[in-house]
């Protein structure tokens, strides 16, 4: 994989991000202390594994310092408009964002229902639409790509300018939002899972944004800002946490990485890959869940990450192996094309079922 920008110019953005995180990680951990937005370890779902109340309102922190990191370079350099990012773009992913953080909080501290909690993706996700950040098509690597932009609906028109639905695109773009939030969503049981599969995924995105085949210096530039404010608040987050995502934060992770992927050439083969096994265990999670009559967004042990502590893997050892496998095949996402990255997800599938069966058997 080749790059047609220089890594350096980005070292500068990381490290403005991860310092930004880290102050705005010490002083959102204070305010939820002082105003008791904590998630105590009493659970009888035994997924509650921590041992002393920790605050929570972590995805505030990212929020905040990602927000403020990006604007600074949108409005203060020319790095951040041009080529593939719009301003409106940017407004949609902030006030997306923003949606998140107040259902999230909302939440935190007061407990919404399941039906409560969707609301706030569902209007964080319709918001990104809105903004006109969507897919056209899907690469098809056997053949011609797959034109998502054949149906539109044209709502009305403003000063000249029409405002229209595209069908297949915003739906799918809408599905696949929607999916990325509530997967890690789900995976946000272990302490610095979500925060570090996030921080590598982005990673992988920004490597991706640079490649010649992509050439989006913005996109990059949103990537390894987010990495930066992830990897700020993992210093934090990784066990034993000293402050967790909570409901905004776990949403929000998903959100952006899913929103750069569509950003970016519509990668959403690469994202898949990234995330390919976290998407199959939510996936597996919720069959079982409706197999055996009960709610879909009802809590257990069911998930992966369990299932490695009840084998015998330590709090550390279950994400540290979960972010390898995350970083191998996100790694090999990087150099494969087409058909290879096809190939690769059935080799991921193949894996995780085996993974599955061999942890169920153990347990």
């Amino acid at each position: 994989m080749t790059t047609t920008l220089s890594i350096s110019n980005y070292f500068i953005p990381f490290l403005i991000a991860l310092g930004v995180s880290i102050a705005c990680t010490v002083l959102i951990r204070k305010v939820s202390v002082r105003k008791g937005i904590m998630d105590n370890p009493s659970d009888d779902t035994g997924r509650k594994i921590h041992a002393q109340p920790t605050p929570l309102l972590g995805g505030l922190a990212l929020f905040i310092s990602f927000s403020a990191v990006l604007w600074g370079y949108a409005l203060f350099t020319d790095r951040v408009f041009g080529g593939y990012m719009l301003p409106k773009y940017l407004i949609g992913i902030t006030v997306g964002g923003a949606l998140l953080m107040v259902g999230g909080y909302l939440d935190d501290r007061f407990h919404l229902s399941a039906k409560r909690q969707i609301t706030w993706p569902i209007l964080g996700t319709l918001v990104i639409i809105a903004s006109g950040i969507g897919v056209s098509y899907i690469q098809n690597p056997f053949g011609d790509s797959i034109d998502l932009t054949r149906w539109v609906v044209t709502l009305f028109s403003f000063d000249g300018l029409p405002y229209r639905i595209i069908l297949l695109a915003d739906a799918f773009a809408f599905v696949w939002l929607m999916g990325m939030m509530y997967t890690t969503k789900f995976l946000d049981g272990l302490d610095g899972l979500v925060s570090g599969i996030t921080t590598i995924g982005a990673f992988v995105l920004f490597f991706l944004s640079l490649s010649r085949e992509v050439a989006q210096p913005e996109t990059a530039l949103l990537a390894i800002i987010l990495a930066g404010v992830t990897l700020g608040f993992l210093i934090f987050n990784f066990h034993p946490a000293r402050i967790f995502l909570g409901e905004g934060g776990s949403l929000w992770t998903g959100f952006l990485l899913g929103t750069i992927a569509i950003i970016s050439g519509a990668k959403i083969a690469t994202a898949l890959l990234i995330f390919g096994i976290p998407i199959l265990d939510v996936a597996w999670v919720i069959f079982r869940r409706v197999m055996s009559g009960r709610s879909v967004t009802q809590a257990d042990r069911q998930h992966l990450h369990f299932r490695l502590l009840d084998v015998g893997f330590s709090h550390k050892q279950a994400v540290i192996f979960l972010w390898i496998v995350t970083a191998g095949f996100g790694t090999a996402a990087l150099f494969l094309q087409g058909k290879e990255k096809v190939a690769s997800l059935v080799v991921l599938a193949a894996c995780m079922v085996v993974l599955a069966a061999g942890l169920v058997l153990l347990t």
